[in-house]
C-alpha cells in the first residue's frame, strides 16, 4: 500500500504542476485553457527534439523547454488570447480547444502517433532505499522537483509583494482592479508562466512516461478535475488537489481497478455537492 502511495504521489506530481498553471490562468484571465494539455505534449517532445536534433540532454532541456514554449505563451496572449478576453468566455475556449487539435496535429505529421524514446538521465538509472521498499531514482527526482518547484511557487506567491499582487489579481481580480491593481500588466507574464509549468511537466514527464502527441489530451481532463476539486483560481487548492487525486487513481487502480477511471470523477462530484467551489474555493468567486 505503501508504494502504491508512493506511485500515487509521482502521478499526483504531475497534476499539481498542471493544475498550477491551470489555476493561475484561470483565476487572472477568466480563461479555460485547453491547450495546456498540448503545452505539456510539448515540453515533452521539446526535450526529445532538443537531444535528436540539438544534442542539449536532459539538464539542459528541463530549463530552456519551459522557457522557449512560455515565451510562445506570451505572444499567444498578446495575439489572441487578449483580443478575445471582452467576449463571451466561449471564445478563448473554443479557441483553445482549436489550438490544442492544430498543435497535436502538428506533431502528428512529424512523427506519428508512434511514441518517441527518451532515454532517463545516467545519474537517476538506478534506485533509492527509501526503507520500506527500493523506488526507481528518477521518479523520486520528480516528486521532490514537483514539491520544490510548488513550494517555490507558494512561497513567491505569499511572501513576496509581486507575489501577493498577483495572487490577489488571480483569485480576486475585480476587487484587485477596484483597489488600483493594474491587472492587466500582469496577465501577460502569468499566461506565459502557466504555460512554462505545462511544458516543465512535459520535460519531466518524457524519461517516464511515452512522448506521443496523445499524452497530453490524456491527462488533461483528468487536470480540469483536479483544478475543480481544488477550486476554480486557488493556488493552493489546485496543488494540493493533484496530489490528492493521484493518490486517489493510484490506490483506485491497485484496489478496484474497474472503477480507477471513473474514481477521480467521482471525487469531483462528492466534493461538488458538498463545496460548490472546491475544497480551497470561494462561493462569491463563482
Amino acid at each position: 500500500m505503501l508504494q502504491q502511495a508512493f506511485n500515487g504521489l509521482v502521478g499526483g506530481a504531475f497534476y499539481a504542476l498542471l493544475a498550477l498553471g491551470l489555476a493561475v490562468i484561470f483565476g487572472m484571465l477568466g480563461v479555460v485553457n485547453f491547450a495546456h494539455g498540448a503545452f505539456y505534449m510539448l515540453g515533452a517532445f521539446g526535450a526529445f527534439i532538443a537531444l535528436d536534433s540539438l544534442g542539449l540532454n536532459f539538464w539542459l532541456a528541463l530549463p530552456i523547454v519551459p522557457v522557449v514554449l512560455g515565451a510562445v505563451g506570451v505572444v499567444l496572449e498578446r495575439l489572441f488570447i487578449r483580443r478575445l478576453a471582452p467576449l463571451d468566455p466561449l471564445y478563448n475556449f473554443l479557441f483553445t480547444f482549436g489550438l490544442a487539435l492544430i498543435l497535436q496535429d502538428l506533431v502528428k505529421r512529424q512523427y506519428g502517433v508512434q511514441s518517441q524514446p527518451y532515454p532517463r538521465p545516467s545519474a537517476l538509472g538506478g534506485s533509492v532505499d527509501l526503507g520500506l521498499f527500493t523506488y526507481p531514482a528518477y521518479q523520486v527526482f520528480v516528486l521532490a522537483v514537483s514539491v520544490l518547484v510548488c513550494g517555490a511557487v507558494w512561497v513567491i506567491l505569499t511572501r513576496t509583494r509581486v507575489g501577493m499582487i498577483v495572487r490577489a489579481a488571480t483569485e480576486k481580480p475585480e476587487l484587485s482592479r477596484a483597489l488600483g491593481i493594474d491587472v492587466g500588466r500582469w496577465v501577460t507574464p502569468v499566461f506565459g508562466f502557466g504555460i512554462a509549468l505545462a511544458a516543465f511537466a512535459g520535460v519531466l514527464a518524457a524519461p517516464m512516461r511515452a512522448v506521443n502527441p496523445l499524452m497530453g489530451s490524456d491527462l488533461i481532463i483528468t487536470v480540469f478535475a483536479v483544478v475543480v476539486i481544488g477550486g476554480l483560481g486557488s493556488v493552493f487548492g489546485s496543488v494540493a488537489a493533484g496530489f490528492a487525486v493521484g493518490l486517489v487513481s493510484a490506490l483506485g487502480n491497485y484496489y478496484v481497478p474497474s472503477l480507477s477511471q471513473t474514481l477521480v470523477f467521482i471525487l469531483m462530484a462528492a466534493v461538488l455537492l458538498w463545496r460548490p467551489a472546491g475544497l480551497f474555493g470561494r462561493e462569491e468567486a463563482l
